[in-house]
């Protein structure tokens, strides 16, 4: 029996959170095409006859620029110690850079032990791949490198295989019937979250943070969700509400429908936005909306 946690780290939009999921075979993060959609260390179990992987998956390493991106790079940094592996996720498609070159060398150059996730090999030139691992190679990224592409299942398994071989000889640190460490509660937040940044363009996802205010399931089976969604200026609440409430109802509607799978129910669900200005530089508010490190 082999078990252990495996800190997956890498660039925004490098596609941890969809490699995590697939990885884990179930939704437990949440994914859009945009920067900082994962904001706090999410812990996801694979469990398997002989081996336990607890992947951790982290906010994209991100220049700061104000206090909740700041917190957002040091849940980052913490997550990446006192783990038993650490699996770097490069976006093959976007080519590498210097910059890549010395974070990757920052990671993967230490004491614990590391791989490097090559991915969406999908969607770009095939000769590319060999050159990059070879450009890697070259700069001294001498672990090993897995192209992958997690939309397709494309080299996950072998990827999967590796890391079970990595992680050292013990019993599970996991309940066996423990899918993540997030609640119920966390989830559906998330999951409101997920379709604003999907749906709305612009600053105006990156400044949301949605609040559980109640969530409870009544005799019949049918849980109710209030929510509130907090922007940060007047004119995001009317482009998140849109025209007669249009934006805000399709958003909702969508996310009750995820919220509905994750729970195994129908939802009544009712959401609130409201303004709390320039709240990702108030560390007191930061921390009430569930973002510490």
């Amino acid at each position: 029996m082999r078990s252990g946690f495996i800190a997956v780290i890498g660039k925004a939009n490098a596609g941890k959170s969809t490699l995590v999921n697939v990885l884990v075979g179930e939704k437990v993060s949440i994914v859009s095409p945009k920067p900082q959609t994962t904001r706090t260390a999410i812990m996801g179990v694979l469990n398997a006859e002989n081996y336990q992987l607890v992947f951790v998956d982290t906010p994209g390493l991100y220049r700061a620029y104000n206090k909740l991106s700041d917190v957002m790079q040091k849940t980052a940094e913490q997550s990446a110690k006192d783990v038993d592996f650490l699996l770097y996720v490069h976006d093959g498609h976007a080519g590498i850079s210097e910059d890549d070159i010395a974070l990757m060398r920052r990671y993967c150059c230490g004491k614990t032990p590391c791989a490097v996730a090559y991915t969406k090999i999908d969607i770009m030139p095939k000769e590319n791949i060999l050159a990059d691992v070879k450009k890697m190679y070259e700069s001294g990224i001498t672990c090993d490198i897995f192209p992958v592409s997690a939309r397709r299942g494309t080299g996950v398994k072998k990827l999967e295989k590796f890391l079970s071989e990595s992680v050292p000889e013990g019993d599970r640190v996991m309940d066996v019937n423990v899918l993540t460490d997030k609640s119920e509660k966390f989830m559906l937040a998330e999951i409101m979250r997920e379709k604003i940044l999907l749906k709305f363009n612009e600053e105006v996802p990156h400044g949301v943070a949605v609040c559980v205010n109640s969530f409870s399931r009544r005799e019949d089976g049918l849980y109710e969700v209030s929510l509130d969604i907090i922007c940060e200026k007047p004119n995001h609440k009317s482009i998140l509400i849109g025209k007669r409430g249009e934006a805000i109802r399709e958003a909702s509607s969508f996310a009750r429908a995820d919220m509905e799978k994750l729970l195994g129910a129908k939802v009544f669900l009712t959401t609130c936005v409201r303004v709390k200005e320039d709240w990702r530089n108030r560390p007191q508010l930061i921390k009430d909306f569930g973002y510490s490190e």
